[in-house]
């Protein structure tokens, strides 16, 4: 049984881009490191991409966070520089969690799964507790600094609320 890591919309336009911020900046290294000791493990890595068009600020998301970003096929849509090239499964999301992302490590016989990226108290809790609510016997992992939230004190609060619910910080 192999582990899982899940990284999270390490995206250009959550970095540096419309969204960016300067912790997001600063966990680059620390997920690229992460990911390499996955592979060299031999473990499965797969990433998730917040996937919007051109009509966001008319969905619900785009009125509650006036910001456009993540636009497919845009440079911003784009995973960063140093995360492009690294294999694993690309998984597409329009919203906060990705239910084929929970499927997928359903189908797996993980013995773990870890979650990293961005931002931890959006997207990645969001996809932590989809998982956990698939696989409430499989142990959850979040990585705090391969994190960034929208601010530190967001980010704090739900590494705080992941506790709660049964998700190791590490």
């Amino acid at each position: 049984m192999n582990r899982l890591l899940v990284v999270v919309d390490m995206q250009r336009d959550f970095i540096d881009g419309s969204l960016g911020t300067r912790q997001a900046q600063e966990i680059v290294t620390n997920v690229e490191k992460k990911i390499e000791e996955y592979q060299a493990a031999g473990d499965d890595v797969i990433f998730t991409l917040d996937t919007h068009e051109n009509n966001y600020m008319d969905t619900q998301e785009g009125k509650n966070l006036p910001v456009l970003h993540c636009v497919k096929g845009t440079a911003g849509w784009e995973l960063a520089d140093a995360l492009k090239k690294i294999p694993g499964r690309r998984f597409e999301k329009n919203t906060f969690a990705s239910t084929a992302v929970g499927e997928y490590a359903a189908s797996g016989s993980y013995k773990s799964i870890e979650l990293i990226g961005v931002c931890t108290d959006i997207c990645v809790i969001s996809n932590a507790l989809l998982i956990k609510a698939f696989l409430p016997e499989t142990p959850i992992f979040v990585d705090s600094a391969c994190c960034a939230g929208v601010t530190p004190e967001s980010h704090e609060n739900a590494l705080n609320s992941m506790k709660m619910c049964q998700v190791t910080i590490l």
